[in-house]
């Protein structure tokens, strides 16, 4: 099994990655402020519904890879540096939107709309797959078991996360917008936080020997 200090990297990586600027939770939050707490959760059901699709394509795949390709780790490990790099630019770069700056002109739509478009809004984000294939692989190692099984249960536990996560935001939503209009400069040491963390996690993953 994952060690616990490894698991307790991966959640907190998970939970910077919840929290960084992104097509879900500035959908979620934009449905639960202008269409109720309701239209919130159901969307944010077909996003976690998103992830799973993921997780699973993504699951097996690594565990084909990696017993297949002689340096898949080295290049995944690579990949997840350079992607995690490239987070930590995108949340501090010039223009960046927080997960607070929520879009206001959505139309009403119905709970299978809802839930539909929150499902393709997560499947159709390769970001989401890059994540998975670049980051996983930096906590999964044949000598903590079945490969295939690691992979899954890091998968459940971002979503879960995620999920719990982006529901406190869905609820507290608009009470939480509201602060951050009214404390502007939080928005900047936000994301200079999580451009902090995550360029961390780069380092982390940089220097790790691997397999």
């Amino acid at each position: 099994m994952i060690p616990l200090h490894q698991l307790l990297i991966f959640m907190l990586a998970a939970f910077v990655m919840v929290i960084t600027p992104g097509p879900n939770m500035i959908y979620c939050t934009s449905r639960s402020i202008t269409q109720g707490k309701k239209a919130g959760l159901i969307s944010l059901l077909g996003v976690a519904c998103g992830f799973l699709f993921h997780i699973v394509l993504v699951s097996f795949g690594l565990t084909a890879v990696l017993f297949a390709v002689p340096y898949a780790y080295t290049i995944l490990k690579t990949a997840g540096v350079i992607y995690l790099l490239y987070l930590a630019w995108e949340a501090v770069k010039p223009g960046s939107k927080s997960m607070f700056e929520t879009r206001k002109e959505l139309k009403i739509d119905g709970p299978a709309k809802l839930f539909g478009m929150g499902f393709l809004t997560n499947v159709l984000n390769p970001k989401v797959a890059v994540f998975y294939l670049s980051f996983f692989p930096q906590f999964i190692k044949p000598e903590y078991g079945d490969i295939l099984l690691q992979s899954l249960f890091l998968g459940f536990t971002q979503l879960s996360i995620s999920f719990v996560v982006n529901a406190i935001m869905v609820l507290a939503a608009a009470r939480v917008t509201l602060w951050f209009s009214a404390n502007p400069k939080w928005i900047r040491v936000q994301k200079w936080f999580m451009a902090s963390v995550l360029s961390g996690l780069a380092l982390k993953m940089a220097l790790d020997k691997g397999k």
